[in-house]
This record gives structure tokens, C-alpha cells and sequence, in this order.
């Protein structure tokens, strides 16, 4: 399948840190990605705000409501990937070539007992921790590589 024609999957990410600098990933439970951790992110609901989106896709994967965060910047344009030829066709029931993903960086102002990797049934992330905003790229599957490459570049100076 050609991904040409096809449209990016409108898509909001939060990158969020927490008072020692460090970024929240959660452990992909989906068969395609597991193994691998990511920010919480997914899909922006028809005429939803990419800013709410963002904050509802953070909420519904790891239980950390709006109130909890501190909202610090959105990344100056999206950022684009595409999926590789093995998951074209398989993966949104085939209707996109890849994301376009708007990006937030946020400060969280809970606590670790707040996070609940089972806030959204079915959750997304079998399990969490904080890591170096460094060591984002090397954790994400390989095709996203440079949109988190990319977001700590972008970020980096502001967490």
C-alpha cells in the first residue's frame, strides 16, 4: 500500500515533567509497540482544541487531570511521522499514512500516587517511570525517533 494521498492522523502529546526534570513514559501494552515507552498522546476528537486534547489524552493514559499540570509551552509546529510499510494499512483502519502531532510540555504538580496507568479501559501502558528527557529517543519505536529527537531539542532548554 502507497502512503501517498493519504492524510496525517491529527494526533496531541504531552511531554510532562516532573520537579527533578525528569519526563514521564509510560511502556506500550499494544502488540506492535510493546516493549517500547512513550509520552501519553493520542487523537484530536472533531472539532477539539489541540491544547484540550493534549490535556484529555493525559488524563484518559495516565489519570493526571488538568489541574495537576502546569501547561509551559506547545511546540512551535506539529510534527510529522510515518508509519512504516509493515503497519500502512493495519493501523487506523488504514484511513492514515502517519501522524501529525501537536506537541505540550508541562510541569506535573501531583504526586506519583496520582498517576493511575488504569484510568482508561483499555489502559495504554502496562507500566511508567521518569527518565532523562535524554533518553527519550532510544526508548520509542524506531519510526518516531525523530519527532522525540526533535521535542527535546525544541524543549529542552525550557524544562
Amino acid at each position: 500500500m502507497s502512503p501517498e494521498g493519504l492524510p496525517y492522523r491529527p494526533c496531541a502529546g504531552f511531554m510532562l515533567v516532573n520537579a527533578q526534570g525528569l519526563v514521564f513514559v509510560g511502556q506500550r501494552i499494544d502488540p506492535s509497540a510493546h516493549g517500547f515507552w512513550q509520552m501519553p498522546q493520542g487523537g484530536i476528537d472533531k472539532g477539539e482544541d489541540v491544547r484540550t486534547a493534549a490535556l484529555r489524552e493525559l488524563e484518559e493514559e495516565v489519570g493526571i487531570a488538568a489541574h495537576m499540570v502546569e501547561v509551559i509551552a506547545q511546540s512551535a509546529q506539529p510534527y510529522l511521522y510515518d508509519l512504516p510499510p509493515e503497519l500502512l494499512g493495519r493501523v487506523w483502519k488504514g484511513k492514515y499514512r502517519g501522524q501529525e502531532q501537536h506537541w505540550f510540555l508541562g510541569r506535573f504538580l501531583g504526586s506519583d500516587a496520582d498517576i493511575d496507568l488504569e484510568a482508561h479501559d483499555p489502559p495504554e501502558f502496562n507500566a511508567w517511570r521518569w527518565i532523562a528527557p535524554e533518553q527519550l529517543p532510544e526508548l520509542i519505536v524506531p519510526f518516531k525517533r525523530a519527532v522525540y529527537q526533535g521535542l527535546v531539542a525544541e524543549f529542552r532548554h525550557l524544562i
